[in-house]
């Protein structure tokens, strides 16, 4: 098998962080954190979902997430939900994004700067 070149690898490598950096660029919203959606009862002994618990109140939406250190949980609109749900779908992608960058400078570090085995 041929070996490559380190130069090869510094552009291979530098490529790959360029398709990166354009995928995390196109993303909007950004949103760590976890979306719930619930349903509940309300405790009136003559409600419906007191009898039925098909008929429980809701969906109602609860986001929770870090802020400041902390845990927060915040109740949310249906299209609040809506807008969310790809918000931390997009976070999710650009932890995963950040992790093969990191992957690739390392590669790109022992391209330029090979080190003695």
């Amino acid at each position: 098998m041929a070996k490559v070149s380190t130069t090869v690898k510094a552009k291979r490598a530098r490529t790959r962080i360029g398709r990166i950096r354009t995928a995390i660029a196109g993303i909007d919203y950004l949103c760590s954190g976890t979306l719930l959606e619930r349903f509940t009862s309300c405790g009136k002994a003559g409600c419906r979902c007191a009898q039925d618990p098909a008929a429980r109140h809701g969906p109602y939406y609860d986001w929770g997430h870090m802020q400041d250190g902390k845990l927060v949980h915040r109740r949310l609109t249906a299209e609040q939900a809506d807008l969310l749900r790809p918000a931390i779908a997009n976070y999710q992608k650009v932890k995963e994004l950040l992790r093969a960058w990191e992957v690739e400078t390392e590669r790109l570090i022992d391209a330029e700067a090979p080190h003695d085995r």
